[in-house]
């Protein structure tokens, strides 16, 4: 895959992520949900960009987070541009894109959309406020998917749970989260075809 074609799948993706963020941010206020099917749901929440909604504790735990992902997003951008310079295998490069993609669609949210939104509570937030609800670096990421594709009580048998609520699968998240899932998984599933490439050069040098 040459890296024009690459360019073109990571604007095609990020655009499509930007603008599902900023339709939810401009028309949905913090929790409003709506169900589209029992086990869809469009639910919004915001978080700080960890995954599972974690977080760095401290003042300054989310401006070291969202620099530590710029550094990170510079690092699988110059990977990307190496893998398409070797002609490695097109697993390898659209891997990349997409988790390379995805890390940028939330660098965005955390960089500009503190500065650029007010807040969602309670109300529907407008784009360019005269009172935003934070400052640069410290943007909030918008999330919206969620698959309950289960929620109940677990039988009482089961050790440590039993009789506890549980839902199944309850992970609220954006289309670049799934763009890094999906270029992590294209890495484990077709490994072997992914690094096909580097591995004969490998054997080649031997």
């Amino acid at each position: 895959m040459s890296l024009k074609k690459a360019y073109l799948l990571i604007i095609s993706i990020l655009l499509i992520d930007q603008i599902s963020k900023i339709y939810i941010k401009t028309h949905f206020f913090i929790n409003e949900e709506v169900k589209v099917f029992e086990w869809f749901r469009i639910h919004f929440i915001e978080n700080e960009g960890m995954a599972w909604g974690a977080e760095i504790p401290g003042e300054y735990g989310k401006l070291v987070l969202t620099l530590f992902r710029i550094i990170a997003v510079g690092g699988i951008a110059w990977w990307l541009c190496d893998a398409v310079k070797k002609n490695s295998s097109n697993f390898l490069i659209v891997a990349i894109a997409l988790i390379f993609t995805g890390a940028l669609g939330n660098i965005i949210d955390s960089v500009f959309y503190g500065v650029i939104f007010n807040d969602s509570y309670h109300q529907v937030a407008t784009a360019f406020s005269n009172d935003p609800y934070g400052t640069w670096f410290h943007g909030e990421v918008v999330d919206m998917f969620y698959f309950p594709i289960w929620e109940g009580n677990l039988p009482s048998w089961l050790p440590g749970v039993g009789g506890k609520h549980f839902t199944f699968f309850n992970a609220i998240f954006n289309v670049a989260d799934v763009a890094i899932s999906t270029g992590v998984g294209i890495l484990i599933v077709f490994n072997k075809r992914a690094f096909a490439h580097a591995d004969k050069e490998e054997v080649s040098a031997e």
